[in-house]
């Protein structure tokens, strides 16, 4: 899997994704980010989009040390070949960020010169 760096230097990957196990995939483009260990944080506006179940809420706790409260949502992602079920976070912000949940087990490079990174 392939994806290109922007001048600011964020990652951005293709990620296709469904509500439902049978439905079509739509493409949402998403950061890398290592900041955060879930798997999919998603602006309510995509969330509204696509159409996702809400399934309940969470605590987390910020870089700051605070706590809040998460609304959740579930779809399919299709993944290295296959189509996997995740619980997604909302948030308010504008942009999608695959999470570091979704890098486990896999190879990370990202070369900065050429803009383009690999993820295998």
């Amino acid at each position: 899997m392939t994806g290109l760096v922007e001048e600011d230097g964020r990652a951005l990957i293709s990620v296709p994704m469904t509500n439902s196990r049978g439905a079509p995939l739509t493409e949402i483009i998403a950061w890398i980010d290592t900041a955060f260990d879930g798997h999919l944080v998603l602006p309510l506006a995509t969330i509204r989009e696509l159409e996702l179940d809400s399934l309940a809420e969470a605590e987390g706790i910020l870089a700051d040390g605070s706590r809040v409260t998460l609304k959740t949502y579930f779809c399919y992602v299709e993944w290295f070949g296959e189509r996997i079920p995740l619980q997604v976070i909302a948030n308010d912000g504008r942009f999608p960020l695959l999470e570091t949940e979704m890098l486990k087990n896999r190879v990370l490079v990202i070369d900065y010169p050429r803009r383009q990174f690999s993820l295998d």
